[in-house]
């Protein structure tokens, strides 16, 4: 007969040495075994919700909201941790609290919300969670929940600390930041969480169920469902057992707690939801001028140039070579082509720069890295002072923050570097993934409390936890230039979506080309197009890659496509806009896995290639060769249009749709409101120009259509305007609403053209030529039958 003490969890090899895990195997008790009971579990109400004591651990559930817990569990004789979450806002803002109430009987103890009811087992010591209706959402294992095994790491002693849960038979699994394996449900696969260039560590997952959990640690973490009955998570160093439970269970309203929890993201500045071109790299700004220039001459649709890295003398130091003059004078003149303008600039630093040496004597570097030490605020405030701020002062509008893992040093790759060092905040093993939060965010608020006028906007190639309280768009790295590094993409920026980060973009036509040359090679050309019609609905829209020539004109025959898709882009600058207002003031996702509006529906758990680009619009990119058709789901809704034709088809359904090269499958659903602007070269060209306002008959709908200066912080302090607007299908009538705020420079009066779209009609990138109705609004409520 076996017979396991209740101490199963943690005991004491010997006596005199720390405590050592008794790895049990989860089981069943099996004939001829006996698993006796545990002692008895104390556990009692507290202000904020309970705490339990069984055996050698302790654990707390702390109820944040009606839809949100908060469960720590450690060894109890290893003291109460309380580690720093510099990913987490203040107590106050993080967890506030709600009603609950406490109840216990023979078998467990029970809290219970408006929302959700938990339970603890006395007897197993697990945790069950409930709706509060009842319905079972996850339990921890029921056998071995919660473990933790004594390690080292960098000297100090902490714990491997585990969790396992058991998901039902009809879930799938999203989010975990950013990932190049394809998948996009990631039920029966383990993920590794560790910092790495294309691979971006979040410890977000969110169920189709309606649930969420956030793992509260920036270890080196595993998320393992290799055997589907078990979920379990594992982080290589810490010292309790720390995550968030969260309900919806509407995404959307995970995402709004996951953001009420971690941070709310700011408003970028209007010029980057623009088109930004990019290459590796241009050697000078007389160069990007000249590009600047042409985009102009030939009316192409441009907001940004871009600088990529080796601009330095020495990399670290803010001192040009010589293939740079006047560099505040070129500036302007970007500048007065209405052209902003982003530098790359690096945590990377050479040893012989300034910068370095200067951390470097006051110890605030990374150990065994050239990198500084994000975690410090001493180093933070160095680094600023010495590389970002003199750039921010000659007039750059953006900053390109590569290499944000960290990589140790040139040419050596960084794979979760941390977790082998000690730094500022504490154990790197504990801190693996934490510093893309902490640089970028140290950029922002020395950025923002430098009096410059300009809003953040920073891209960098990782992100954690709380960083999308961050003016600061993810890229997915430095990707393959072919089909599978562009199929790849689109799985993975939709989990990030997922992740609760809402700004990502790619490197339209991949990083890494597949060959020398390949823009004159005619598949890559079609490679590229397939690339830049999906980049044209990512939340920011942005070529890059390590080729000679990377300009669109480059692209010789498909540049007729690539020119009106951007065009596109321009024109769909109101409703783009309006949408990160929805971002910023409601915690919305502009780009939305099919999950996120038909959760409940298992046709979509699975379809991680077609996806929402806001309300409206179904976005299918093209991610094969040659290819001239692509199945597509239609989700359940009454009716969906054909962008390109107008012809109209229910929902609901399986189909193969037209993909011609210059013709991404497109579709707009019925009770759609769709604001698109004149054809304009920048995104603050023409402010008082007419908007056709396109509406897709078939339901109801509504859309706020946002404006305000374009930069700066003041719509923070209502600085902003908002108009309402709202079509009745029955009556066929469009009601514009009165306008709702306003702000210096404000177009007062403008007009709007209805289009009600059918076949041949409101249709593709062009202007409407003939309109169903026209408003000249002057900021009151005005209404028209549309027909």
């Amino acid at each position: 007969m076996l017979t396991i003490p209740w101490n199963y969890r943690l005991h004491f090899a010997s006596a005199g040495l720390l405590a050592c895990a008794l790895l049990t195997p989860a089981f069943a008790q099996m004939p001829g075994q006996k698993f006796p009971g545990p002692p008895p579990a104390n556990v009692v109400a507290t202000e904020h919700g309970l705490r339990a004591e069984q055996g050698n651990e302790t654990l707390e559930l702390t109820v944040c909201s009606p839809a949100v817990v908060h469960v720590v569990a450690w060894p109890s004789q290893s003291g109460t941790p309380s580690p720093h979450r510099p990913w987490m806002l203040g107590a106050k803002l993080s967890c506030p609290g709600a009603p609950f109430t406490f109840s216990r009987d023979e078998k467990s103890a029970t809290i219970k919300t408006s929302e959700l009811e938990i339970h603890f087992n006395l007897q197993r010591g697990n945790l069950t969670f409930h709706t509060a209706s009842g319905e079972q959402l996850l339990n921890e294992d029921g056998s071995i929940p919660r473990t933790y095994e004594p390690v080292e790491h960098n000297g100090q002693q902490t714990f491997k600390v585990a969790d396992r849960f058991s998901p039902s038979i009809q879930e799938a699994f999203y989010g975990l930041g950013q990932h190049q394996s394809g998948m996009f449900n990631y039920r029966g696969s383990t993920v590794e969480l560790g910092q790495n260039n294309t691979d971006v560590a979040m410890p977000f997952l969110i169920s189709s169920k309606g649930y969420a959990v956030m793992w509260n640690t920036a270890a080196l973490t595993y998320v393992d469902n290799r055997f589907p009955l078990v979920l379990k998570f594992s982080s290589i160093a810490g010292h309790s057992v720390d995550y968030y439970f969260l309900y919806g269970p509407a995404i959307d309203t995970l995402i709004h707690e996951y953001r009420s929890m971690t941070g709310h993201t700011p408003m970028l500045p209007k010029w980057s939801y623009g088109f930004f071109q990019s290459k590796d790299r241009y050697v000078s700004l007389d160069q990007i001028i000249e590009i600047a220039k042409r985009y102009r001459t030939e009316h192409i649709p441009l907001d940004a140039m871009v600088q990529d890295w080796f601009w330095w003398k020495t990399e670290g130091d803010p001192i040009f070579n010589q293939n740079y003059h006047d560099v505040p004078a070129d500036l302007q003149k970007l500048h007065d082509q209405h052209v902003h303008a982003m530098i790359s600039v690096w945590g990377l630093l050479d040893p012989e720069s300034e910068t370095y040496k200067e951390l470097d004597a006051q110890h605030l570097l990374i150990p065994g890295a050239h990198v500084y030490d994000a975690s410090s605020p001493e180093a933070r405030d160095i680094y600023w002072k010495r590389l970002p701020g003199p750039l921010l002062k000659q007039g750059w509008d953006a900053f390109w923050l590569d290499s944000a893992e960290p990589e140790e040093y040139w040419p050596h790759m960084g794979d979760a570097i941390l977790q082998s060092r000690k730094i500022a905040i504490g154990n790197g093993a504990e801190y693996t993934n934490v510093f893309p939060l902490l640089h970028t965010l140290g950029v922002q608020n020395h950025w923002k409390a430098s009096g410059s006028d300009k809003r953040v906007f920073l891209l960098t190639r990782s992100a954690f936890l709380g960083q999308q309280r961050v003016g600061a768009t993810v890229w997915s790295g430095d990707v393959y230039g072919n089909y599978w590094g562009l199929s790849h993409q689109v799985a993975a920026g939709l989990n990030f979506a997922l992740s609760g980060y809402p700004y990502w973009t790619t490197d339209i036509g991949g990083y890494w080309p597949p060959h020398d040359n390949p823009t004159v090679d005619p598949a890559f050309q079609e490679l590229y197009a397939r690339w830049f019609e999906f980049g044209t609905f990512c939340p920011i829209f942005r070529t890059h890659g390590h080729r000679p020539t990377n300009e669109l004109w480059a692209y010789n025959t498909v540049e007729p496509i690539l020119i009106n898709y951007d065009r596109l882009r321009y024109r769909l600058m109101p409703y783009i806009y309006s949408l990160a207002w929805k971002v910023s003031s409601q915690d919305y996702t502009i780009q939305r896995p099919l999950i996120m509006d038909w959760r409940t529906d298992p046709e979509v758990w699975n379809i991680g290639d077609q996806f929402m680009f806001g309300p409206a619009l179904l976005v299918n990119p093209v991610l094969h060769a040659n290819a001239t058709k692509r199945e597509i789901y239609l989700p359940a809704a009454p009716t969906w249009y054909n962008f390109w034709t107008g012809k109209s088809m229910h929902g609901s359904q399986h189909i193969d749709a037209d993909a011609p090269l210059a013709q991404m499958p497109l579709f707009v659903r019925a009770g759609s409101i769709i604001p698109m602007g004149p054809q304009i070269e920048y995104a603050a060209q023409d402010p008082a120009g007419p908007i056709e306002l396109r509406i897709y008959p078939g339901a109801d709908g509504s859309f706020t259509l946002y404006e305000d200066s374009g930069d700066g912080y003041a719509y923070q302090h209502g600085e902003h305007a908002l108009i309402p607007i709202q079509w009745n299908d029955h009556s066929s009538t469009l009601t514009i609403g009165a306008r709702q705020g306003s702000f210096p420079g404000m177009i007062a009066d403008r007009t709007f053209h209805v289009v009600l779209v059918g076949p041949a009609r409101g249709t593709g990138v062009e202007v409407s030529a003939k309109f169903n109705a026209t408003v000249d609004y002057n900021g009151n409520e005005e209404k028209v039958e549309v027909k």
